[in-house]
């Protein structure tokens, strides 16, 4: 298919930074009405009530509230907090099932008229599960049929009709997330214990690996004797992706370190004088070092520190033993 004539053709949408800023600035006033408005009595009961759960909290919603309640359960199950999502339809085809005596259901909805959610409830309530509304509406079904209700004042949509869910998902989503934080300190959950349920990603990499998971070590070290000509050592300086050579002496104790920027340097300044020259009398005899227990979001800090950064740091023991190197291109590869 061919382009449509210059004389047919739509003209492209446009939208201003006035206008664009305009429509951040109501967002931040109709967040700002939700702030001002919401109660905390009820927030601090809500909260408590989900404390004092003894079994699973359950989040459900439909449609745009049903992806909030979702991520909302997300985060607490991050938090090591027994969370789940409960589909309304699927709910009503078994899932319903999942339910006990001991668990709480949070329903979500702006207008707390959802028929999928009104079908629920007493279902719910067979089961013996104790049932919380969150809502918009004043005087909605779903509150009245439910054990506790939580209002979520809203001014108004940013839609210009004000019917697209965009600033009552952002208010729920708000909240959830506040609440989450809110148990997360109630129940004194440490950095370490936050990094068990997120081993994968860098949050948990930066909290739990430490130097002597990711350093090389053994035959992967570049090492030599600060005896040994510089020009001798080259195949060691290049070929184990260091960037260095580690001096050591007889008993393994660290004496420097030799870069190729110091090669560089020393062939820049010596001329063919650096073929009678030893890597102990150029090496850096003052590295900087990490120990294999430190963390080793800790050894990138290290590398990055003033007065300039480096791409490497020697492992050494208290001994100051040599027993591994950690490079900055491991830890990348590494994930942190």
């Amino acid at each position: 298919m061919g382009s449509l004539p210059p004389s047919l053709e739509l003209p492209s949408p446009k939208i201003s930074e006035k206008s664009l800023l305009e429509l951040f600035k109501s967002q931040q006033n109709h967040l700002n009405y939700f702030f001002q408005h919401l109660s905390l009595p009820q927030t601090l009961q809500f909260t408590q009530t989900l404390l004092q759960c003894r079994g699973t909290i359950f989040f459900t919603g439909v449609g745009k509230s049903g992806f909030v309640a979702n991520k909302i359960s997300q985060t607490l199950i991050s938090l090591g907090i027994k969370s789940g999502f409960l589909n309304p339809v699927d709910a009503l085809h078994g899932d319903i099932g999942i339910l006990s005596d001991c668990d709480v259901l949070v329903l979500f909805s702006k207008s707390g008229n959802t028929e999928e959610l009104l079908k629920v409830v007493p279902c719910a309530r067979a089961k013996g599960a104790f049932l919380v509304s969150v809502t918009s509406v004043e005087g909605n079904a779903l509150s009245n049929v439910c054990d506790m209700n939580v209002h979520l004042p809203v001014e108004r949509e940013l839609c210009p009709f004000d019917l697209a869910p965009v600033t009552s998902t952002a208010i729920q989503m708000v909240f959830g997330d506040t609440v989450a934080i809110a148990m997360m300190g109630a129940r004194n959950l440490t950095k370490e214990q936050y990094a068990a349920n997120h081993p994968a990603g860098r949050i948990g990499k930066s909290l739990i690996f430490k130097v002597r998971d990711v350093m090389k070590k053994k035959e992967e070290l570049p090492v030599c004797g600060e005896g040994e000509l510089i020009m001798d050592q080259l195949v060691e300086l290049t070929s184990k992706g260091c960037g260095c050579l580690l001096v050591i002496d007889e008993a393994h104790h660290l004496i420097g370190t030799f870069t190729d920027g110091d090669l560089r340097r020393t062939l820049k300044a010596s001329g063919e004088a650096i073929f009678n020259l030893t890597v102990g009398q150029m090496c850096n005899r003052n590295p900087r070092t990490i120990g294999p227990d430190a963390m080793a979001v800790e050894a990138m800090q290290k590398m990055e520190s003033p007065p300039s950064p480096v791409q490497f740091l020697p492992v050494i023991n208290n001994q100051n033993v040599l027993i591994g190197i950690v490079t900055l291109h491991g830890l990348v590869s590494a994930g942190l």
